[in-house]
């Protein structure tokens, strides 16, 4: 689960959205969780509350991150997979995070902040991270819902 420099390859069975505005995270929320409800099929049936609970914290951590680290949000996709949903996340910054608490190991004491990224690393399947042309970067993550 550590992040990876290249992109994930591509997704087979994808179902993709049309781009929304995606501004802050409640937007990204509210987003994602009518994908989910629209495209989510299982044969175990639909998503636990708590899967989907976990993904929308998911979801929150990288649009915050990009917002408050990132220098704004560049670009927000959801794609849902047999597997789960990829949250792709696009910002300004060329800074890439770093996993310093270990594979989601929280920090052992709350500075202000801390938390986000081991969260991220905690609940996601797979995080990759790959520097964009134009500058910036892009992280991509794989959100289990099974």
């Amino acid at each position: 689960m550590k992040p990876a420099e290249r992109p994930p390859a591509g997704d087979a069975a994808t179902a993709r959205t049309r781009p929304v505005p995606i501004t802050s995270a409640s937007t990204a929320r509210s987003h994602v969780r009518s994908v989910v409800a629209e495209h989510w099929r299982a044969p175990s049936g639909p998503a636990s509350e708590r899967a989907v609970t976990d993904l929308l914290l998911v979801v929150s951590e990288v649009v915050t991150n990009a917002i408050r680290h990132g220098r704004g949000l560049a670009g927000f996709e959801v794609a849902v997979l047999p597997e789960g949903v990829r949250l792709t996340v696009h910002d300004y910054s060329d800074d890439v995070p770093s996993a310093a608490y270990g594979p989601g190991t929280l920090p052992p004491a709350h500075a202000g902040s801390g938390y986000g990224w081991p969260l991220i690393i905690r609940l996601s399947q797979e995080i990759h991270i790959e520097r964009r042309r134009e500058g910036g970067k892009t992280v991509s993550v794989l959100v289990p819902l099974s």
